[in-house]
């Protein structure tokens, strides 16, 4: 039997549980949610540090790794994505971060009308219960809470400390559309727990009798009624089923699944489907192309004290302490995650604005979410914000459980090079600044040997990684933008009821961290759809 909805939505990460929520809310329609992961009840999701065990879990996380690259060494780079109830939201690093005022004007000004800063900005307060406070950029009332960090570190006041030597402001709230300076992060945590989507989101409205919620369930490709869709296919490898949308089917599965959903669909670049036999439902040379990421550098340093979470971390008093403070206050590192201070700052003489961001750790480790080191340590992740560089996703065959082909092409262009070099010159800069400086034992990685621009680029190339953060691959545009997958109102282009409503809709991408941005999109489209739906009533 063929069950039909009004709504189904593949995917239930960021905007997934948003638009699950907002769809079901009225009891007007019939939502399915389909998440191919499973619920979110392993225990490492809520505790803000279990980061670093969802980094590699089997279950949790798809633990996709691009296609070797060609800018750094051939090596193929790890791209851990959620596959649980709230996505990547449910396994990031909880950081609580919009972007930067123009990116959004930027987009406008690419021929997407209703989405600058202005047009976004009420949505952004929409979603956020912000412990700071009511504030002309701020929300109190919303269901994704930011938490500003409390408690305050020798080692990060430093950091903060030294980049003010350096001209940079200390900032109280990174999120008012102006980024430049040094702080705390606000993190996306409630009482010391993680506030996911699928907490903040899904949680209140799993009740309704209007939304179904399918776990352990795939999504293989969208069904067409001639160029209207009309429904999904779904389930596991060999348990296949159809499901029917009365209204629209809305991909919400990311950046890389769900331009391999188009493609595997028959919409996307006309010669990548013929040469794997895909009947064409609509040719869109876009889909899967404008492959963008945060490329991340991190430098490591051993610290003169005992003071940073390696040392919490690596005896059972420490960790014992840990637990102590967090069950009894909801404080202290497991509360806060791996990074606490932020840093948003410009690098290169021709920019106006912030064009790199880091994350300051009070630990260390040889890769995120990795085993952290046996001495005090820290960590500066660099990346640059808005990078040049360009790459694609692609399927392999026509089998929707294998991996696409992933290739971001990182430092592909002579801008991210430029910038990632002076990037570590800037971060080394600081280390070598007082209060910091002092706190800095030795410099772990890339080390004394790195001094010249090539030697620092091949340091870039041999360790740089994702901060998780790809988008782009059905890019917003203009009716005279052939590569624009959706419209201004994420309407795939060509076809009708189907919309994309992730990451991958980004033309550029934002200032900073993805999964608010992510969040805010969602809510201000489901608003567009209620209102089509109205229309059509």
């Amino acid at each position: 039997m063929e069950a039909v909805f009004d709504y189904i939505i593949v995917g239930a990460g960021s905007a997934g549980c948003v638009l699950a929520n907002r769809l079901s809310e009225d009891g007007r329609h019939s939502v399915c949610l389909l998440e191919a992961g499973p619920a979110d009840h392993n225990p490492w999701i809520h505790l803000p540090i279990g980061y670093g065990k969802t980094m590699f879990h089997k279950t949790l996380n798809w633990g996709y790794y691009t296609d070797p690259d060609p800018g750094m060494l051939d090596r193929r780079i790890y791209w851990p994505r959620g596959r649980v109830l709230g996505g990547s939201s449910s396994i990031n690093g909880l950081i609580y971060v919009r972007g930067q005022r123009q990116d959004y004007d930027h987009w406008a000004a690419q021929g997407n009308p209703g989405w600058g800063w202005d047009d976004c900005l009420p949505y952004f307060r929409k979603l956020e219960h912000n412990d700071l406070g009511p504030g002309p950029t701020r929300g109190t009332d919303g269901p994704l809470w930011a938490s500003s960090i409390k408690a305050r570190h020798e080692l990060v006041e430093a950091f903060i400390e030294a980049a003010r030597t350096h001209g940079l402001p200390r900032v109280q709230d990174f999120n008012t559309g102006e980024q430049e300076g040094v702080g705390y992060y606000q993190l996306t945590t409630r009482h010391g727990l993680r506030c996911s989507s699928a907490v903040a989101y899904l949680k209140p409205a799993r009740r309704r009798p209007n939304l179904t919620v399918m776990t352990g369930t795939q999504a293989s490709r969208v069904l067409f009624d001639g160029k209207r869709a009309c429904g999904v296919q779904a389930g596991r490898p060999g348990a296949l089923r159809t499901l029917r949308a009365r209204r629209e089917v809305l991909l919400a599965a990311g950046a890389l699944q769900s331009p391999q959903l188009l493609q595997l669909s028959g919409i996307g670049p006309e010669a990548l489907l013929k040469e794997h036999g895909i009947k064409i439902v609509h040719a869109s040379p876009g889909v899967g192309e404008n492959l963008q990421d945060h490329l991340q550098i991190r430098l490591m340093y051993e610290v003169t004290k005992p003071i940073t979470t390696n040392d919490d971390l690596r005896t059972l008093a420490g960790k014992a302490r840990l637990g102590l403070q967090w069950l009894f206050s909801r404080s202290g590192p497991l509360a806060i995650g791996i990074n606490q201070g932020a840093l948003f700052c410009k690098v290169m003489p021709e920019v106006v604005r912030p064009d790199i961001q880091f994350h300051f750790a009070t630990l260390s480790a040889d890769m995120a979410g990795g085993t952290v080191h046996p001495f005090p340590g820290c960590t500066y992740s660099v990346c640059q914000l808005r990078p040049a560089s360009r790459g694609h996703v692609r399927i392999r065959s026509t089998d929707p459980f294998e991996a696409p082909s992933m290739q971001p092409y990182y430092l592909s262009a002579d801008l991210d090079r430029r910038t990632a070099v002076a990037a570590v010159r800037y971060a080394r800069r600081l280390a070598s600044t007082d209060p910091l400086a002092p706190l800095m034992k030795r410099e772990v990685r890339p080390g004394a040997d790195a001094q010249s621009d090539d030697e620092i680029l091949h340091f870039c190339r041999e360790y740089g990684a994702t901060i998780f953060h790809p988008s782009g691959t059905a890019k917003m545009g203009p009716d005279n933008d052939t590569m624009a997958v959706v419209d201004s109102r994420l309407r795939v282009r060509g076809v009708s009821g189907l919309r994309v409503v992730d990451c991958s809709i980004m033309p550029t991408l934002v200032s900073g961290n993805t999964n608010v941005p992510i969040i805010m999109v969602a809510e201000k489209v489901s608003d567009m759809i209620r209102e089509d739906a109205r229309q059509t009533a």
